[in-house]
Order: C-alpha cells, then structure tokens, then sequence
C-alpha cells in the first residue's frame, strides 16, 4: 500500500488536471487527488482540458505539474489532446487511463512518449503509486528543516518566539494555552513537516500529558483563530504542519 505521507513530500506543492468525461469517476477522483495536491482541476473533454490547461497558466504563470487524462472522450480524444499538449509543452508530465478496448490507441500513445498507463476501471492504489512515481521524476521532496531561530514570523507582524513561549501581533501579546504552547513548539521545530496525529500525541507524552485526536482537532480549531490564515495546515489523513509567512 502507497504510503500517503510519501506522496503528499512530493505533491503538496504540485497541480494535476483530471480529464474525464464520466461524471461520476471525475468528481470522485478528483476529491481524492485534492488530499495530496495544491491545485487539482478537472475537465470533461479534450476541448475543455485544453481550455483550462491555457487559463491555468494564464492566471499562474506555469504549466500543470501532471495532466491526468482518459483516452476516449468527446469533442478531443485523449491522443489528439496529448499531441495539442505537446505542441503547447513537451516537458508536460503526462499520464493515461485506459480501457481493456483502447489498446489500438496505445502505441500511438507510446509513440508521443507516454511512460505511464492505468487501467480502467481504475485501481486507486495503483493511481497513488504511478503519481508518486511521476511526482519523483518532477521534483524532490519538500525539504524541512531544524528550526535553529528564536524569532518565527508568522504573518506580518505576528511572531511566535519560541525561547519564551509567547505569541505576538504587532508587540500585543497574544494568550496562549499549555497545551498550545507545546503544539507550536512542535510545528516549529521542523518548519514545513508533516506531523501525524501519532506524532503529536508521543510528543505530549514525552511532556507527561495527554491528548486525543478529537482533542487535537478542537486545539487546532482554536489556535487558528489566534494565527494568519492558513499557518497551520491540515493535510487530509496525515497530520497538520506550519507554513511560516513569506513576505
């Protein structure tokens, strides 16, 4: 089995767009690409893939990182929208479903210079691998590291100084809580890990106190209220890290 945490290292950073012209697979794959990756659109057919591939560079500059794509859809087939892609980028990271009857599509598709194929109906744990795999080729992994700094800036003029334990917004110091206080300790120790539910409960422990993943939940829920918006990630059946502020 894929190990999540593995993928998420690779993708929490990347976007993929899902093309696919079944309503039900699109919608649901979709929601499951959305827990690893930091953009995942979708499109029904070649012609509106191509459209959103275009606007998606248009309002960010890049490319999608992957375009995931099945083979037989309306308006532009997967082969036709793989060429168009191509021609758009050639370094496109590009991965196709298949159905046991596209196989008179596949040398074309080989050809082009597809690497990766998946059989339909699709196999999720065998997306998740064939993503880590493509993700690796992309980029290295999300690099953490020691936090050696007393001063964290967590947004503009919101600092955390970890010597003293005190939260600050433009020198106002903000209230925090025991358990809090330890949270942050630990977010800030790694800036940019992941720290799984397991991870935070040992971490109390080791401080002879207790919590539960319910309880993590609610401490979570109440110290975003006291930090920048989205300081504290949650990334979907794997734990929460810090993103710190970039001015």
């Amino acid at each position: 089995m894929i190990n999540s945490k593995e993928l998420i290292e690779y993708t929490n950073d990347l976007s993929i767009l899902f093309v696919e012209d079944h309503a039900e697979i699109r919608e649901n794959t979709t929601e499951i690409l959305k827990n690893f990756f930091q953009n995942a659109d979708n499109a029904n057919n070649g012609m509106e893939a191509l459209k959103q591939y275009n606007k998606y560079y248009t309002e960010n500059g890049v490319y999608y990182d992957i375009v995931l794509s099945d083979i037989q859809m309306p308006k532009l087939n997967g082969i036709n929208l793989v060429q168009e892609l191509y021609d758009i980028n050639p370094d496109q990271s590009i991965i196709i479903l298949s159905a046991h009857d596209d196989t008179k599509y596949l040398l074309s598709l080989i050809n082009l210079g597809i690497e990766y194929f998946i059989k339909k109906p699709i196999d999720y744990q065998e997306l998740l691998k064939i993503l880590l795999k493509t993700s690796k080729k992309i980029k290295k992994p999300t690099k953490t590291h020691t936090n050696t700094k007393t001063m964290i800036e967590l947004g503009k003029n919101i600092t955390y100084n970890r010597e003293n334990n005190s939260l600050s917004d433009n020198n106002k110091s903000i209230y925090l809580t025991k358990y809090e206080i330890i949270f942050l300790q630990q977010l800030t120790q790694n800036i940019g890990k992941i720290y799984s539910n397991e991870d935070i409960v040992a971490n109390y422990l080791s401080q002879n106190e207790n919590i539960n993943i319910q309880n993590i939940r609610k401490l979570v829920s109440k110290l975003r209220k006291k930090l920048p918006k989205d300081s504290i990630q949650s990334i979907y059946g794997v734990g929460y890290k810090l993103k710190i502020y970039d001015s």
